[in-house]
Protein backbone atom coordinates (compact mmCIF):
# COMPACT_ATOMS: atom_id res chain seq x y z
CA UNK A 1 0.00 0.00 0.00
CA UNK A 2 1.07 3.54 -0.76
CA UNK A 3 0.34 5.76 1.67
CA UNK A 4 -0.64 9.29 1.55
CA UNK A 5 1.16 11.81 3.50
CA UNK A 6 -0.51 13.87 6.12
CA UNK A 7 0.96 16.97 4.97
CA UNK A 8 -0.17 16.93 1.31
CA UNK A 9 -3.74 14.66 1.87
CA UNK A 10 -7.07 16.66 3.15
CA UNK A 11 -9.29 13.15 3.99
CA UNK A 12 -6.09 12.12 5.90
CA UNK A 13 -6.21 15.40 7.75
CA UNK A 14 -10.16 15.57 8.19
CA UNK A 15 -9.91 12.37 9.49
CA UNK A 16 -7.30 12.93 12.22
CA UNK A 17 -9.04 16.36 13.07
CA UNK A 18 -11.55 14.26 14.57
CA UNK A 19 -10.03 11.47 16.43
CA UNK A 20 -7.66 13.95 17.64
CA UNK A 21 -10.30 14.63 21.05
CA UNK A 22 -8.98 11.18 21.75
CA UNK A 23 -12.37 9.51 22.01
CA UNK A 24 -13.42 6.34 20.35
CA UNK A 25 -15.03 6.56 17.03
CA UNK A 26 -16.95 3.88 15.07
CA UNK A 27 -16.89 3.39 11.12
CA UNK A 28 -19.71 5.59 10.71
CA UNK A 29 -18.74 8.15 12.57
CA UNK A 30 -15.53 8.69 11.15
CA UNK A 31 -17.17 8.53 7.92
CA UNK A 32 -19.85 11.58 8.47
CA UNK A 33 -17.57 13.51 10.45
CA UNK A 34 -14.42 13.62 8.45
CA UNK A 35 -16.55 12.68 5.16
CA UNK A 36 -13.95 10.06 4.49
CA UNK A 37 -14.52 6.70 2.75
CA UNK A 38 -12.85 3.48 3.48
CA UNK A 39 -12.05 4.08 6.97
CA UNK A 40 -9.76 1.04 7.39
CA UNK A 41 -7.49 2.53 4.14
CA UNK A 42 -7.25 6.02 6.04
CA UNK A 43 -6.61 4.31 9.73
CA UNK A 44 -3.70 2.45 7.66
CA UNK A 45 -2.29 5.49 6.02
CA UNK A 46 -2.63 7.70 9.53
CA UNK A 47 -0.44 4.50 11.39
CA UNK A 48 2.08 4.38 7.98
CA UNK A 49 2.26 8.55 9.12
CA UNK A 50 3.80 7.59 12.48
CA UNK A 51 0.07 7.88 14.65
CA UNK A 52 -0.82 4.86 17.21
CA UNK A 53 -4.65 4.00 16.56
CA UNK A 54 -6.33 1.62 18.56
CA UNK A 55 -9.24 -0.72 17.26
CA UNK A 56 -11.38 -3.03 18.85
CA UNK A 57 -14.83 -4.84 17.55
CA UNK A 58 -18.10 -4.15 19.35
CA UNK A 59 -21.40 -4.96 19.60
CA UNK A 60 -24.37 -3.05 18.95
CA UNK A 61 -27.83 -3.19 18.71
CA UNK A 62 -27.02 -7.01 17.66
CA UNK A 63 -24.78 -6.54 14.85
CA UNK A 64 -20.86 -5.96 15.19
CA UNK A 65 -19.01 -2.12 14.82
CA UNK A 66 -15.56 -1.02 14.73
CA UNK A 67 -14.30 1.29 16.88
CA UNK A 68 -10.73 3.23 16.60
CA UNK A 69 -9.13 5.83 19.09
CA UNK A 70 -5.90 7.61 18.85
CA UNK A 71 -3.39 6.78 21.15
CA UNK A 72 -2.56 9.76 23.12
CA UNK A 73 -1.01 7.96 25.71
CA UNK A 74 1.59 6.78 22.97
CA UNK A 75 4.53 9.80 23.42
CA UNK A 76 5.61 9.93 19.35
CA UNK A 77 1.63 10.12 18.79
CA UNK A 78 0.60 12.18 21.40
CA UNK A 79 3.89 14.75 19.66
CA UNK A 80 2.51 14.45 15.98
CA UNK A 81 -0.94 15.10 16.98
CA UNK A 82 0.13 18.51 19.19
CA UNK A 83 2.51 19.39 16.25
CA UNK A 84 -0.83 19.16 14.03
CA UNK A 85 -3.21 20.82 15.99
CA UNK A 86 -0.41 23.94 16.00
CA UNK A 87 -0.37 23.72 12.22
CA UNK A 88 -3.89 23.94 12.20
CA UNK A 89 -3.64 27.25 14.34
CA UNK A 90 -1.53 28.52 12.33
CA UNK A 91 -3.57 27.86 9.33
Amino acid sequence: MHAASLESSPRLQQALDLLLDGRERSTLEIIAGARVCAVNSVIAELRANGFEIRCRQASDRGGRVWLYRLDLDDPATAEKASKFRQLELEA
